[in-house]
């Protein structure tokens, strides 16, 4: 039976509020987009408010079905709340108190709000911002509960990501457009559903169904919308042939300025052109690597450095020795004792105040399990929230009396260091100095587990190694062998030299460090390790000049793995077929089976050993007297390519042009190999 898809754009705005920037709404644009794009439902979703007037207007002109509705700020993410068309009073009404609380930016209301407000939410069909900035929070999509429909995202490829875990909801893409006046290009991104009747109910039956939600109409998840023309792309490997200025460049700057959170590597971008030049700006992001590295690595040693810097062994020596001096003289001087040094507060010690920071992290570490998204689940199945709530509760009541506590004890020792100076004032006795062994003890033992560390930090090992398409990428720590090297890597005109000397005994180095007044403390922990960061061949040596720019179009391939695109544009311009071949098509295939991938291309290497999803085909045609720009589509395997505007194209003679210059050429050039060969 053949499946009745339907086209719908859930999320449009026709009013600007002040979570948006001013337009001025055009009903004869909607209409425009509504047809060209052949819509067959849409919803109005309005930021935090719905104008009912305004909708029935809609409703009155447009040929399709409108839905009302309103896009709210929920605990700072976005919802839709989508209505069935009935009973439209009302839902102003409950609109209108939205509208009352979230009157400024950043205001928003809770799920107990949106539930006082619009009562059972089953009644409605709800989308959330899912993977699409800003997005609800997992404590509060636990909140709702199973009145959740499906998860809206921003790309194709968050489609395809829900689409294919079995875990996640329903994934849906819609425009989020801003209708207005001066709109130059109508929106591409829509859901294609197979609901049958267009109703409220019949949309979140079919939701709640993955099967019955795609991105195009007649190939499922394979293909989606690009342009607002109608030319689709594969959500996985395309190639775009054609010949010299024939628009192929022109489609790629297009996608990435249509599209969002693009990566694209520009034709010759990578080649390396000037030698000086290119080994400096290799080195430059090298370093910057590696800094970033460091930083990374060298963290949790800062954490400890910190907390031994202001401690100064040579002060806590000489108060235990004047503490122990004191305290035998006062012993001698026992039995001389006059009325002020009988005084119980002559050589009262004072209480420990300190912050207590172990409970402060408790309460941090706690606070993270309740607020966690990537991990609810395995969570929730230990942990009930409500308990990690009482706890954070009950933790936050006991630091509130911890504080207080101190507080107490600071009026207190105000107090007696008060009256102790008056008393000692009156006296000729020996006062036993003050000090807090405990302390003093504490600071010895934080000394010896830095030295401790410190050491193990300067023991050389490889911290990293990452391998990248036949290239490593190798991480190493060791000890720094001269004060030249930690001034290199410090930036600072000032020598290391003197601190130097006592590099091997790490707190004496620090101390020597910190009585160099021309060096900053928060840069002290660079100062103790060397981070190494090469990169080397298959064979393990440094690369070459040539080898640098292969790995440097590997790594922004690999780093396209945090975009949503990836545009590459005549890649075989700056490297030869073997490397093409064999580390770069492999790559591109791998990444292609998660993101849309298009790579602008007129080399057989790339074009037809990757074996492609799709092919576009850009063409400049003369018609009368007027140049046309066409592009040709369809899938490798396709006898022929089909453009827009209906004409078509012969697939094999595309494809020999373009990749083997003519059919001809390649006969004669195979017959030439086989002579070789043979």
């Amino acid at each position: 039976m053949e499946r009745t898809l339907k086209k719908i754009d859930l999320h449009i705005h026709t009013v600007p509020t002040i979570s948006d920037a001013h337009f001025t709404f055009s009903l004869a644009k909607l209409s425009e987009y509504v047809s060209s794009a052949e819509l067959d439902a849409i919803a109005i979703t309005n930021h935090d408010m719905f104008d009912l007037g305004q909708f029935n207007e809609i409703a009155k002109e447009l040929d399709c079905v409108v839905f009302p509705g309103i896009e709210i700020n929920l605990d700072k993410g976005h919802v839709l709340v989508i209505s069935e068309n009935e009973n439209l009073d009302e839902f102003q009404l409950k609109t209108q108190a939205v509208s009352e609380k979230i009157t400024a930016v950043g205001n928003s209301i809770s799920v107990d709000e949106l539930v006082y407000i619009f009562g059972d939410l089953n009644n409605y069909l709800l989308i959330p911002h899912y993977q699409k900035r800003p997005s609800i929070s997992g404590y509060t999509l636990d909140q709702i509960g199973g009145g959740i429909s499906a998860g809206e995202v921003d790309s194709p490829k968050k489609f395809i990501r829900m689409a294919k875990d079995e875990a996640e909801i329903t994934p849906v893409i819609f425009s989020d457009a801003r209708i207005s006046e001066g709109i130059s290009k109508f929106p591409t991104r829509q859901t294609y559903i197979d609901c049958g009747d267009l109703s409220l109910n019949s949309l979140k039956f079919s939701l709640r169904d993955k099967n019955k939600v795609a991105l195009s109409k007649s190939e499922g998840n394979s293909l989606f919308q690009v342009f607002d023309d109608g030319q689709k792309l594969s959500t996985g490997l395309n190639i775009v042939l054609g010949a010299r200025s024939s628009g192929k460049t022109v489609t790629l700057t297009q996608i990435s300025k249509d599209c969002e959170n693009v990566k694209y590597i520009p034709q010759f971008s990578l080649v390396q052109r000037d030698d000086a030049n290119y080994e400096k700006e290799f080195n430059a992001d090298v370093a910057r690597k590696k800094s970033m590295f460091a930083d990374k690595h060298l963290s949790p040693f800062k954490t400890v450095l910190d907390d031994v810097l202001n401690v100064d062994l040579g002060i806590n020596r000489r108060r235990v020795e004047d503490y122990l001096a004191t305290l035998l003289k006062s012993a001698e001087e026992a039995e001389k004792f006059d009325a002020f040094s009988k005084v119980a507060l002559f050589n009262e010690t004072q209480f420990e105040v300190g912050v207590d920071k172990e409970l402060g992290g408790l309460i941090g570490s706690v606070r993270q399990l309740i607020e966690n998204i990537e991990y609810r689940e395995v969570i929730d199945k230990h942990v009930d929230v409500n308990n990690l709530k009482a706890l954070a509760c009950e933790l936050i009541e006991l630091l509130w009396s911890k504080a207080y506590e101190r507080k107490k004890r600071s009026l207190v020792n105000n107090v007696v260091r008060d009256i102790k100076s008056k008393l000692h004032l009156r006296s000729s006795a020996t006062q036993v100095k003050d000090v807090d062994l405990y302390k003093v003890m504490i600071e010895h033992k934080k000394v010896s587990k830095f030295n401790q560390i410190a050491k193990l930090l300067q023991t050389q090992k490889v911290i990293i190694e990452e391998n990248i398409q036949g290239f490593k990428v190798v991480c190493k720590q060791r000890a720094f062998e001269g004060a030249g090297e930690i001034l290199k890597i410090s930036g600072q005109k000032v020598g290391f030299r003197d601190a130097y000397q006592e590099y091997a005994s790490p707190y004496k180095y620090l101390v020597a460090l910190k009585e160099n007044e021309a060096l900053t403390p928060s840069e002290f922990y660079k100062y103790f390790a060397c981070i190494e960061y090469e990169i080397l061949n298959k064979d393990g040596f440094k690369i070459s000049g040539g080898e640098r720019s292969e790995f440097r179009l590997l790594h922004e391939i690999k780093d396209a793995q945090n975009f949503d695109y990836l545009l590459m544009d005549e890649p075989e311009s700056s490297f030869d077929n073997l490397f093409l071949k064999g580390e770069v098509n492999q790559i591109l295939k791998e990444i292609s089976k998660t993101m849309p991938v298009v790579v602008v291309t007129h080399n057989s290497t790339v074009g037809a050993s990757i074996n492609a999803d799709f092919i576009v085909y850009t063409s400049k045609e003369i018609e009368g007297e007027d140049v046309v720009y066409r592009r040709y589509s369809g899938h490798p395997s396709d006898n022929e390519l089909c453009s827009i505007d209906g004409k078509k194209i012969n697939n094999f003679h595309v494809t020999m042009n373009s990749l083997e210059a003519g059919e001809d050429a390649y006969v004669d050039r195979r017959s030439g190999y086989e002579s070789i060969k043979n």
